[in-house]
């Protein structure tokens, strides 16, 4: 064998080596998402994400908070591909599923392999029933009707009231139904990630309760990592896991749930608390928690 052909053979053996390391299942509490650095820029112009990093790991929930227009929303289309629609793209930094770079890659394949993205404000078929609705969440499996059915009636476990309005046209229905509706829809394609997009949003607190208890179980029982994007900070950092904070496109502070909870900065600035009590909005100093979190 020449000096070049063996060069080729231990190039191609490392390749495969590399491969079967990161097609290997990740073991609970091991990175199944990491997004490395990333920097979005919409029109060629606006640029969104400034170096966010986060992970999301094999069976965890792990929360992404942050006010109105902070990035969180950007940061899951960069990770689930739907950035191209609104003309937006990432420009550096990776985004790696199982160890493969997918931030430039098809969309429906990521959905094949297991990530799943529900939208905020839910966007539900309207002229479609419920259990229309649910069922396409199963529209790229293969796996036959028996297995699909079983997983229909799993969803209605978790979701009863999707079941007394199984028949119902979609678009007649509560705002609390609709997104059970959507995440119904996305536990159907059998996720092992799901990208959950303001969850909470126009829902009345006892509902808002009731999604994210659905969440824990799903995740719990199920093993279906998540990874949401929440402006309530207060009920987000009680079920998740660990937790990142955006502030205009950059991730200002993160760490284990419990931890964020008691900081100090978060209770003053995003559950509105201080060691005085209850502070109002117009005592909060922006620059001052720029300051301290960005220097």
């Amino acid at each position: 064998m020449t000096d070049a052909a063996l060069a080729e053979a231990k190039a191609a053996a490392a390749v495969a080596t590399t491969d079967a390391e990161l097609s290997a299942d990740p073991a609970p509490g091991e990175p199944l998402l990491r997004v490395s650095n990333i920097e979005v820029i919409y029109n060629h112009v606006i640029l969104v994400l400034k170096g966010v990093s986060l992970t999301v790991p094999k069976g965890g929930i792990t929360a992404l908070l942050g006010g109105n227009g902070a990035g969180k929303t950007t940061t899951l289309k960069a990770i689930s591909g739907l950035l191209k629609s609104e003309r937006g793209e990432v420009t550096k930094g990776r985004v790696l599923y199982r160890g493969r770079d997918v931030a430039a890659g098809d969309p429906a394949e990521l959905v094949k392999s297991g990530v799943i993205q529900v939208m905020e404000g839910r966007h539900c078929f309207e002229h479609l029933t419920v259990e229309e609705n649910l069922m396409t969440g199963a529209y790229t499996r293969s796996d036959g009707r028996a297995e699909v059915a079983r997983d229909l009636e799993m969803v209605y476990k978790y979701f009863p009231r999707l079941k007394e309005r199984r028949t119902s046209l979609a678009g007649y229905t509560s705002g609390g139904e609709q997104q059970m509706c959507a995440i119904g829809r996305a536990l159907m394609s059998r996720p092992e990630t799901v990208l959950l997009d303001e969850p909470s949003m126009g829902l009345a607190p006892q509902l808002v309760e009731q999604i994210f208890e659905i969440v824990k179980s799903i995740n719990e029982k199920e093993g279906v990592s998540f990874l949401l994007a929440e402006q309530n900070t207060n009920v987000a950092l009680r079920y998740a896991h660990y937790g990142y904070i955006l502030e205009s496109g950059r991730v200002v502070m993160d760490g284990e749930a419990k931890a964020l909870r008691e900081n100090q900065d978060v209770k003053e600035f995003y559950l509105g608390m201080s060691d005085q009590g209850r502070k109002s909005f117009r005592e909060v100093r922006s620059y001052r928690r720029r300051k301290r979190w960005l220097s």
